[in-house]
């Protein structure tokens, strides 16, 4: 069975915007400045990623010995000075700039993969906050037409009164139920005006018109059946994040191991001594005899369990999520189904025999507000279901990471 929100040409008759769950998430995430940053935060680790390609600069040394302060009269500057200019110029050992370049790029997925998570996270949001929003608008509609039809009764026995066939009392007690009726009716009211304004923020509107929704309650929503679990693994962003963070840690385990072997600075140019020009080459090398990196290496190796250990935690986090949003998805529409269904036609029933046995005095006022109260019960807790059970399915395509 489904319940109709409202038809969308009563909703322009009235002033309001149709909004449809599409229209919502698209709205949410069109310029929302959290996604932007997100997308900043990936730009920077590209441009990070350019930087770790690139080698060393070459270093231009220019430098001059044996100057004397004074003079006297057996010095000549060109004979008795040394004059040097050469290039010193870094090699990277053990594969560096690979190393960065690995790193850099794992920055890289990280930072998509946060940015895809969340993205999720706002989807999520915005499809639960659509049907808390939209459960809420119909319970309203519920509670108006209810308070509609009841009308008609304190109408009747108004008439009742005044021709004299109907004791008085029985007018107030129609007319209270009919003033609580409108209380609770302004009291969901309120409800549905905090569910919708709640709808807009997560959809990082700044200003809060009135809506209405043009999707639909239904009961008769599919199994999601059966559940791969390797595929729900491979969609979910949490997943992809925390591998991509596996494999930050990784690549700068690597950084650091190969951090542990020394450069090798190499030393090309031009020396002039006791006014003799020469060339003069050399080479340097680190002596890793004491510092060989090892702290920062054994840091990083932690790390790399570290990120390993929440992998592991994550998986198993999301597979316990998706057993429990499968199994509430489950009750919640076998409920729906077989239990608040024919509750709601007993109780629409119940209240049209009263009714009518009451018209005819066949039955006293007494029964007549309780089935009418039985009724909107009824229908409002069929209506709430509804909601809730959206609500699940919403849930339960967060959990198999799927968009509706």
């Amino acid at each position: 069975m489904r319940v109709a929100i409202v038809a969308v040409a009563a909703a322009s008759a009235h002033g309001q915007s149709v909004l449809s769950l599409r229209e919502a998430v698209s709205q949410a995430l069109a310029g929302n400045p959290v996604l932007e940053a997100a997308s900043s935060r990936v730009s920077a680790q590209k441009a990070l990623r350019t930087q770790a390609l690139l080698r060393p600069n070459p270093r231009l040394i220019l430098q001059q010995e044996n100057l004397r302060p004074y003079q006297s009269p057996n010095y000549v500057y060109l004979r008795e000075t040394d004059s040097f200019a050469y290039l010193q110029n870094t090699l990277e050992t053990a594969g560096k700039r690979e190393a960065r370049a690995g790193s850099a790029e794992a920055g890289i997925a990280k930072s998509e993969a946060e940015r895809e998570l969340l993205r999720r996270q706002i989807v999520t949001r915005v499809v639960a906050a659509y049907w808390a929003a939209a459960g809420a608008a119909h319970v309203v509609d519920l509670l108006a037409e209810n308070e509609r039809n009841f009308a008609r009764i304190v109408d009747y026995h108004a008439v009742r009164v005044r021709e004299g066939s109907m004791a008085e009392a029985d007018l107030l007690r129609v007319t209270i139920e009919a003033q609580r009726l409108r209380i609770e009716r302004n009291r969901a009211a309120l409800e549905a005006e905090r569910a919708r304004i709640h709808l807009q923020r997560e959809m990082a509107r700044t200003e809060f018109p009135a809506l209405r929704f043009s999707e639909e309650l239904r009961s008769d929503l599919p199994d999601y059946e059966p559940v791969d679990v390797a595929a729900v693994m491979a969609r979910r962003p949490e997943v992809r994040l925390a591998r991509s963070v596996v494999e930050s840690a990784r690549a700068q385990e690597r950084v650091q191991v190969a951090a542990a072997r020394p450069n090798v600075d190499l030393l090309f140019g031009y020396k002039r001594t006791g006014g003799v020009d020469t060339m003069l080459g050399g080479v340097q090398v680190d002596l890793p005899v004491r510092n060989r990196n090892q702290g920062n290496v054994a840091a990083a190796s932690a790390e790399t369990r570290a990120a390993e250990s929440a992998l592991a935690a994550t998986q198993a986090l999301i597979r316990a999520e998706v057993e429990s949003a499968v199994a509430e998805y489950r009750q919640r529409r076998s409920d729906v189904a077989s239990v608040l269904r024919p509750l709601v036609d007993q109780a629409v029933e119940g209240y049209r025999i009263a009714e009518a046995a009451y018209r005819e005095g066949g039955a006293d006022l007494l029964r007549l507000l309780d089935a009418q109260r039985v009724q909107i019960e009824a229908r409002i807790s069929y209506a709430r279901a509804l909601a809730e059970l959206r609500l699940s399915e919403a849930a339960l395509q967060a959990a198999l990471g799927v968009e509706p």
